[in-house]
């Protein structure tokens, strides 16, 4: 075992010696026993049993297989971080999604050779089939042609989850895996909305597209087009937080101008005034088209129809909400009986993944301990999920 690798963990989890000491609970003599021990299995004058290195791939959020490699890994690549420019993300915010990404990564890859594999590697021919250049319109109209999506249908849906499902069934008959990951298995590893909203491997064979189900429901939709959009480009990479990057505008101008078209957008009058008024107009224009309010701000500052100062107001408003109805829908899922386990993870993961999974594991091309893996499940829980059967929608 090369102990740089223990090292390479530690500081890659942004801990210090005293602090994974505690974290991994080793003690020694002395006050700084646990840190001096930690140092000697890093310098390599100690073997680490392996009940220890369990520890520290849960606390440094590595596979266990990473301590065993002879040299530490090159650092990940998350593609380009589309996020914020002037929003400082702390490093224990970034181990969350750096984590979250190396998994997705797992998971698209082994779905790729499989398909490879099974010689169903057909391309996918509107992946990298835009340039900005195209404009707005041209991607945004290239875009509703091949999802075949209608925007009455989109907007007759009862609730705007029932609508997100709808998109989401469009987009995934185009071969494009869509998954709702807010966390790496459990809510003590939560990644808030404002950290990613999206995250997206532009693929020609199997593109993973990944929403952070932190973010209220009436924003995905405009968030799975965000990131379609990134598939049409051809870019991959980390979406989130106010979009100042210009492929980040470009995105989001596109996807706004499919759920949103330019000429609706100039009947509505905000008077900027009044903040209160403001936010009342909006969502009442918002709600009834299965819309969240801040794209409908958004796209009223695009459009010059408030200023930005406004728009930051209202977007911070929002924010909160959006905090104060994800704390309020925890404390309600903790006194109300909700789907089970495999309807909630069925749901998350797609029909399009799931069933896919569940081809390849019956012709003998997944073993279940890959398809556990690609599901995010423990290997005897797969056919169980595979038996489970899921409405369109479900709470979560």
């Amino acid at each position: 075992m090369n102990p740089n690798v223990l090292k390479w963990a530690r500081e890659a989890a942004h801990l210090s010696l005293e602090e994974a000491a505690d974290k991994l609970c080793i003690t020694g003599a002395g006050p700084a026993g646990g840190v001096e021990k930690l140092k000697a299995y890093e310098s390599g004058e100690r073997e680490p049993p392996r009940g220890l290195l369990l520890e520290m791939s849960k606390r440094y959020r590595r596979p266990l297989l990473t301590f065993y490699l002879a040299e530490p890994p090159r650092k990940g690549d998350r593609g380009e971080d589309f996020r914020t420019t002037s929003r400082s993300y702390l490093s224990s915010e970034n181990i969350l999604v750096d984590a979250m990404i190396r998994n997705i990564k797992s998971r698209q890859a082994t779905v790729r050779s499989a398909l490879i594999d099974e010689d169903e590697a057909e391309p996918i021919p509107f992946a990298g089939s835009s340039r900005i250049a195209d404009g707005v319109k041209q991607v945004a109209g290239s875009i509703q042609k091949t999802i075949n999506f209608s925007l009455s249908e989109f907007r007759a849906s009862p609730k705007a989850e029932d609508a997100f499902s709808l998109l989401r069934s469009k987009i995934e008959a185009k071969r494009v895996f869509v998954l709702l990951i807010g966390d790496l298995g459990s809510h003590h590893s939560s990644i808030d909305a404002d950290i990613f909203r999206g995250f997206v491997l532009s693929d020609d064979i199997a593109p993973f597209i990944v929403i952070n189900d932190q973010d209220s429901k009436a924003a995905w939709s405009f968030t799975l087009l965000h990131e379609l959009v990134h598939i049409w480009l051809g870019r991959t990479g980390l979406s989130g937080g106010s979009p100042e990057q210009r492929i980040e505008k470009f995105c989001n101008d596109v996807a706004s101008e499919i759920l949103l078209p330019d000429d609706e957008i100039l009947d509505i009058s905000v008077a900027e005034g009044d903040f209160a008024s403001a936010v009342e107009r909006i969502s009442d224009y918002a709600i009834p088209r299965k819309l969240s309010s801040s794209l409908v701000a958004y796209k009223l500052y695009r459009k010059g129809k408030i200023n930005f100062s406004i728009w930051k107001k209202l977007d911070e408003h929002y924010r909160n909400l959006r905090r104060e109805a994800k704390f309020n829908e925890k404390v309600r899922n903790k006194r109300e009986t909700g789907p089970s386990y495999f309807t909630v993870r069925r749901y998350k993961l797609g029909n399009a993944l799931v069933s896919l999974v569940e081809r390849l594991v019956y012709s003998g091309a997944l073993t279940a301990t890959k398809a556990g893996m690609v599901l995010g499940i423990k290997p005897l829980k797969v056919h169980k999920l595979f038996d489970s059967r899921v409405k369109s929608t479900v709470r979560h």
